[in-house]
């Protein structure tokens, strides 16, 4: 084998990685994510609020793509705290396979405690409970989905990912200072900018050190996409013209003077 693809988590990711030095192989690496979705004050509330809900709780909150940390600055932050709580507690949690479903259980036992954990250590650290945060009534895989306010970077949910339907909201104020907090991670998967200024959502998709860029729009994947991410969140690209180029090594070739 001369190279090999991985989707999964960075420890994971990290040791295959090393595993494969000793022949250098070609490895193409999807690992995990901590996207920081930043609202600006200009940007139209309602509509950011829809695109935070899908870029949150798309398939329950476990996607490597989910919104992590959602930055939002001062002007907009009580209105949209009020207005994202209100959505998220109209969130059906159920089977998973039950259409009226919008949040199905975890896929292991310990993804639910994690975030169990992550709740309750934001919670003792001064984090502001909104919603949720209780246990589920269908059992140990569920977890109800929460919103978390005043969360502060130091706290676990804003440094590590949270994989399920627990959401952590954090004030800024100046375009600077955000950029600073969102790069501040050593994933760099995506990232979720939403403003109705042309220059200044130019300069966050230049300054914002991530893979994959959406602006205005929680959807942003698929085949034509080259998928993947910065830093400690993958290598290569997986769909498009560049996901081919994974699988192919350059040869390059010079003739000579030929005898005729």
């Amino acid at each position: 084998m001369r190279a090999f693809s991985f989707t999964g988590s960075t420890e994971v990711g990290r040791i295959l990685l090393t595993q494969s030095a000793a022949t250098v192989k070609k490895a193409s690496l999807e690992l995990g994510g901590h996207a920081p979705f930043i609202l600006f004050d200009d940007a139209e509330l309602s509509k950011a609020v829809r695109g935070c809900m899908g870029a949150k709780f798309a398939t329950s909150g476990q996607d490597c793509l989910a919104a992590n940390r959602i930055y939002v600055q001062r002007g907009h932050y009580d209105r949209f705290v009020d207005a994202f709580t209100k959505a998220t507690m109209d969130l059906n949690v159920g089977h998973g396979l039950a259409a009226s479903t919008d949040i199905g259980p975890m896929t292991r036992p310990s993804v639910a405690e994690k975030c169990r954990q992550q709740i309750a250590q934001a919670l003792s650290a001064g984090a502001r409970l909104v919603c949720g945060g209780q246990d589920s009534p269908l059992g140990g895989n569920f977890v109800t989905p929460t919103v978390l306010a005043d969360v502060t970077d130091d706290m676990l949910i804003a440094r590590e990912e949270t994989f399920g339907p627990v959401a952590a909201i954090l004030p800024f104020d100046d375009e600077q200072e955000v950029i600073a907090r969102a790069n501040a991670t050593e994933m760099g998967l995506a990232a979720y900018v939403y403003t109705n200024d042309l220059g200044r959502a130019m300069r966050l998709t230049d300054r914002l050190e991530y893979g994959m860029i959406a602006v205005n729009t929680p959807k942003f994947t698929g085949a034509p996409i080259p998928f993947g991410g910065w830093k400690q969140s993958g290598l290569g690209r997986e769909g498009s013209r560049h996901g081919l180029l994974e699988y192919l090594e350059a040869k390059y070739v010079c003739f000579g003077n030929l005898a005729a």
